[in-house]
């Protein structure tokens, strides 16, 4: 259960335990748009496969201690990039200390990130509503980072017939959820043909959670 937020910080509630915080990391985009590329210099973007054999439709890699990885074998965390066998990149620490600080603006202040998962979207790129229940503390919240163009993030029930509600998410845009609303479910509709000036047409989005 999350504590009070802080409310120094620019917070949109969408639920009882959910945030949009928005322009949080505006001033950190070229940085971290930097470490990004620094981690997909080790670990290259990739589209893997859903255990019932589909494509994703966004390229995805990870840094930090765990990664999350689907295949045929399923959804799961493991330490090392299944394409390398090598221990994932270190999370950078503006990307780590990036999440403390939305968590804790948010009313989450023991979160322990431990991965970061990078998903790059391109125009026609989605991702259906799901929930995140890979991780073991449930207690622990999500942080949602946005770089790059805009994209309409959809935030729905307990329930995946729970009609969603849809929010459009810009540049530098956080959103953090837990507490009550942790498996809430969630997606983006697939990205319109846009540009941004830092990332052409591209949305780069950055989930950073506690997986163990």
């Amino acid at each position: 259960m999350s504590s009070k937020p802080n409310t120094t910080s620019p917070l949109k509630p969408i639920a009882n335990e959910s945030y949009i915080l928005p322009g949080f990391a505006t001033a950190k985009t070229n940085a971290l748009l930097t470490a990004i590329e620094g981690v997909i210099q080790v670990a290259p973007l990739r589209q893997m496969h859903t255990p019932g054999g589909f494509k994703m439709a966004a390229q995805l890699t990870n840094c930090g201690k765990y990664g999350w990885v689907t295949d045929s074998h399923g959804y799961r965390y493991q330490t090392t990039d299944p394409e390398t066998n090598l221990s994932w990149p270190t999370m950078p620490e503006l990307i780590h200390q990036l999440a403390l600080e939305a968590a804790s603006a948010c009313g989450f202040a023991h979160f322990k990130p431990d991965v970061c998962l990078i998903n790059c979207y391109q125009p026609g790129a989605g991702m259906g509503l799901h929930q995140d229940k890979d991780e073991k503390d449930f207690s622990a919240p999500i942080v949602s980072v946005s770089l790059g163009v805009p994209a309409i993030f959809l935030f729905g029930g307990a329930k995946r017939q729970d009609k969603p509600s849809a929010y459009l998410l810009k540049n530098g845009d956080v959103v953090v959820w837990g507490g009550e609303d942790r498996l809430r479910f969630h997606g983006v509709q697939p990205i319109k043909l846009a540009h941004h000036p830092m990332t052409g047409q591209k949305r780069f989005n950055l989930t950073i959670r506690q997986a163990a």
